[in-house]
């Protein structure tokens, strides 16, 4: 145990050389750090909520309009299905949870059952004697279809987030249809709330030009067609748009959109994959002369003349639009559309001050537990005290160096978990010197003595430690927010605990013992 090999020594030295200069960039501001070129160590310990400030939201996941949104879309497809087979029905409409229509012909319903079970195979069809008709989902398929739509959800919400720029941001799922945002260093949380609360949904349809605006208003719409509403700046109200129930070209074809200028006017230039380029070059070419509707959200954004086929697979949307509306909107058509409509049932905003209290709490708490400890060791251990000392700076240092690496989120719990470590940090050194002490009274030589104590107290200090790691380690995989950072910063400090106390402490007692041959332990 006292015999060190050079390469060991140039080890221990290389990685206390790379703890102290990762560790350097958290003392400079983050304009000054970022401003360090990519080949040196830049990186900055990224701040949670609680200690830099910024937005909590709590939103709850509609997941009925989901299953509401596929009973709409069941009811196109039975109406389709059933005029194919000329199956005569009346009163085919979608009531909470199903869909349902009575037969003309009780003779018919066999067929109708064949036809509707194809349509979708977690659908319940079942007809009466009467021939009334009614098509349910299984619950299996409601369960995986809610579960399905909030994890969508949590991606979109995610890829929303992520193009904004927040740094470090905490998504998680909470309970069945609930999801936790956590942004640090959000100082527009308005802007983020306006874009979580729109669906995203984009579609293309026809204008049906044959109906009537003053008889879609009197509620006299044919069966394909639906009455929605333009906002239009030339007029004060809405602007009423009759279009077709089906969707000429889904957003979800949508391969990229962004912000551009057109006759210096901000509007949001689209492209599209593959699939909905031909789609969309087809709705063109076959509709030229005809208007076709963009809507978002149930709402129409722009109804313009197909003037001439646009086989490019790509577009322009113009609606008035400001640069910052245009932005927004060409982010929310990036990140995809929401499976269902956010609510957000809580919402706190953690100003910056609080945070920095936290922080400065955090430090006196961590200088007070380092004096103590520090003169702890000192009076109890003398030289081999001041070791550990130095040991302990390092440990300190490998720990903010590792926090900056992995780029892991510090709580206030984190900074508790740090607190704890540099308690804990010593424990080993004390188990080692009084094994050493053991050893001395055995009367054993320094020399046997340090290196009987160093073998005999470092299985303890495995045991130890492991356990903790394992308890640390379960709070990180099972915690969540505070809970998890406490494991973060927990682990990281019995590993750098670990390395110090039976790397560091005893290479610097052994280059002591070798330079002075005492007669006697100064313990």
């Amino acid at each position: 145990m006292l015999r060190f090999e050079p390469w060991k020594i140039a080890m221990v030295a290389v990685i206390l050389l790379l703890a102290v200069l990762y560790t350097i960039p958290n003392f400079l501001s983050r304009d000054t750090a970022e401003s360090i070129p990519g080949w040196l160590p830049h990186k900055q310990i990224n701040l949670g909520l609680d200690l830099q400030g910024g937005a909590h939201l709590l939103l709850e996941v509609e997941v009925a309009v989901v299953i509401a949104e596929h009973l709409e879309t069941m009811v196109d497809e039975t109406r389709v299905a059933l005029r194919a087979e000329r199956i005569g029905y009346t009163g085919l409409s979608r009531s909470s949870d199903r869909v349902i229509a009575k037969l003309r012909d009780p003779a018919t319903a066999d067929r109708a059952r064949e036809l509707l079970s194809d349509i979708d195979p977690d659908a319940v069809v079942e007809i009466d004697e009467d021939g009334a008709l009614s098509i349910t989902l299984s619950e299996d398929a409601i369960r995986e279809r809610q579960r399905s739509a909030v994890s969508q959800a949590i991606e979109i919400v995610r890829r929303r987030v992520d193009e904004t720029g927040t740094r470090e941001p905490t998504i998680q799922r909470q309970g069945q249809d609930r999801i936790l945002l956590q942004l640090p260093g959000v100082d527009d949380p308005e802007r983020i709330k306006r874009l979580l609360g729109q669906t995203a949904k984009m579609s293309f349809h026809l204008v049906d030009e044959a109906t009537p605006i003053q008889d879609a208003l009197a509620g006299r719409l044919p069966p394909g067609s639906r009455l929605m509403y333009r906002n239009d700046p030339r007029y004060e109200e809405p602007v009423p748009v009759v279009i077709r129930k089906r969707v000429a070209v889904s957003g979800e074809n949508l391969d990229n959109a962004r912000m551009t200028f057109q006759d210096n006017r901000p509007v949001v230039s689209l492209s599209f994959d593959g699939v909905g380029g031909r789609k969309f070059g087809k709705l063109t070419t076959d509709n030229v002369g005809k208007r076709f509707a963009i809507v978002l959200d149930d709402e129409v954004i722009s109804a313009p003349v197909i003037r001439e086929p646009i086989p490019g697979g790509s577009g322009i949307i113009e609606g008035g639009f400001t640069v910052e509306t245009a932005t927004d909107l060409a982010l929310l058509l990036r990140a995809g559309a929401l499976p269902a409509p956010l609510i957000i049932l809580e919402e706190r905003t953690v100003g910056p001050s609080l945070g920095a209290d936290s922080i400065a709490s955090g430090k006196i708490a961590s200088i007070i537990g380092l004096c103590l400890v520090v003169a702890y060791m000192i009076m109890s251990y003398g030289l081999f005290g001041i070791a550990a000392t130095l040991a302990l700076a390092g440990n300190m240092a490998l720990i903010v160096a590792l926090l900056s690496v992995i780029q892991a989120t510090l709580t206030l719990p984190g900074i508790a978990g740090i607190v704890l470590t540099i308690g804990m940090a010593v424990d080993a050194n004390v188990l080692i010197f009084e094994r050493i002490r053991e050893e001395v009274r055995n009367g054993r030589s320094p020399f046997s003595a340090v290196d009987i104590g160093f073998q005999r107290a470092l299985r303890t200090i495995f045991d130890a430690n492991v356990t903790t790691f394992i308890a640390a380690l379960l709070l990180w995989a099972f915690g969540s927010g505070p809970v998890k950072g406490f494991g973060v910063t927990l682990m990281i400090g019995i590993v750098a605990s670990m390395f110090t106390a039976i790397m560091v402490t005893r290479l610097m007692i052994v280059l002591w013992l070798r330079r002075a041959r005492p007669q006697q332990l100064p313990l």
